[in-house]
């Protein structure tokens, strides 16, 4: 409003009123559009399609071979997942408490792994896998997926990768770490060797059982695992030496141990291993047996690089000289050879745990 004695505002030209008009009348164009628009969105969103119950049956069907410490948690949890599976073992019984949990489980290796689009294998070692994957050949799918997620020599990985792909196969080397602990929580650390896209379509399915991490391709996943076993397998060797020391230095044992705990001396092994030490429960996670045979990969891996490992060396006659005393024995039986050095000197005073 016009303040009092100012004069009255002139009229706007007719050329301006008509540009306000065409903005003003543009402006309700748009928002009646956006209107429309985010009507037609909303309807599309209700009526887009919602994966119905029977969608599992979309997932690959999955032939896993190898039911014993590692492979029944593991093949569990894929089932739990939602997973078309077909169990096989060489020893047929161990398959079939699997059966109950919804396994199809085959006698029949050809039958297992007939038509499967994803096979994994998890066996006691190479020379086994070796043996598997050439009885399986004839009746894989054309195109099948290989992931074998057992220990074995990086130079056996990349024959298996060399037998499959001559078949027009394709393959995975994925060793694990982590125990059956591990595999029964689904958080074992995955090492793969693999091209991109076949980690890509394995993914989902290894991530089911742990942590999958592409480490480079097709025998690279044994070099990862055989890194991890060299650290595993020195540590459990210097922390059976430091609780032995600490006990006959005079200390306790068990005091010393919660001490470092949260230190730099802070490890998994130290947690676990080292209070299975103290309780001198030797029940098999990781074997004696599979701990020595990725050691000695180690070393063979080592020796082809041009390599010396003189700690590895160490640790390997360690577990060596109890190979043939304790060979299901859990891994932390390195105290156990470690005593065998030290006569009259026994970490604690209760019995030992033993397979």
């Amino acid at each position: 409003m016009a303040s009092a004695g100012s004069s009255p505002r002139p009229p706007a030209p007719k050329k301006l009123q008509s540009t306000l008009q065409r903005n003003f009348e543009t402006d309700i164009i748009a928002l009646d559009l956006n209107k429309q628009v985010a009507a037609v969105s909303a309807t599309a969103t209700r009526r887009a399609p919602r994966p119905h119950k029977g969608a599992i049956l979309t997932l690959p069907t999955i032939a896993f071979l190898g039911i014993g410490l590692m492979g029944r948690p593991m093949a569990t949890r894929l089932l739990q997942s939602g997973y078309p599976l077909r169990a096989w073992n060489r020893s047929p019984g161990k398959a079939d408490r699997l059966g109950q949990a919804g396994a199809t489980v085959h006698a029949s290796l050809a039958e297992a792994v007939g038509g499967a689009a994803i096979v994994i294998s998890m066996l006691e070692a190479g020379a086994a896998v070796e043996q598997v994957v050439g009885a399986a050949l004839p009746a894989l799918a054309p195109g099948a997926l290989w992931i074998d997620m057992s220990s074995t020599g990086q130079g056996e990985a990349l024959a298996f990768d060399a037998t499959l792909r001559g078949h027009g196969l394709r393959f995975i080397d994925a060793p694990v770490s982590g125990g059956v602990a591990g595999a029964e929580a689904g958080t074992l650390a995955i090492m793969a060797g693999a091209s991109a896209a076949d980690f890509t379509q394995a993914e989902a399915v290894l991530r089911v059982l742990g942590r999958p991490t592409l480490v480079g391709p097709a025998g690279s996943g044994q070099v990862a695992k055989l890194c991890n076993q060299l650290i595993v397998g020195g540590t459990l060797a210097i922390v059976a030496e430091a609780l032995l020391l600490a006990q006959a230095a005079g200390a306790d044992p068990a005091a010393v141990r919660a001490a470092i705990r949260g230190g730099f001396a802070e490890s998994r092994i130290l947690e676990v291993h080292g209070q299975r030490m103290l309780k001198r429960d030797f029940m098999p996670g990781g074997q004696v047996k599979s701990q020595l045979k990725d050691l000695q990969n180690a070393l063979i891996a080592a020796a082809a690089a041009g390599l010396v490992l003189p700690v590895a060396n160490v640790v390997t006659d360690n577990y060596r000289s109890i190979e043939h005393s304790h060979p299901r024995a859990d891994q932390s039986a390195a105290l156990l050879a470690l005593e065998r050095m030290n006569p009259g000197r026994r970490l604690g005073d209760g019995p030992d745990r033993l397979p």
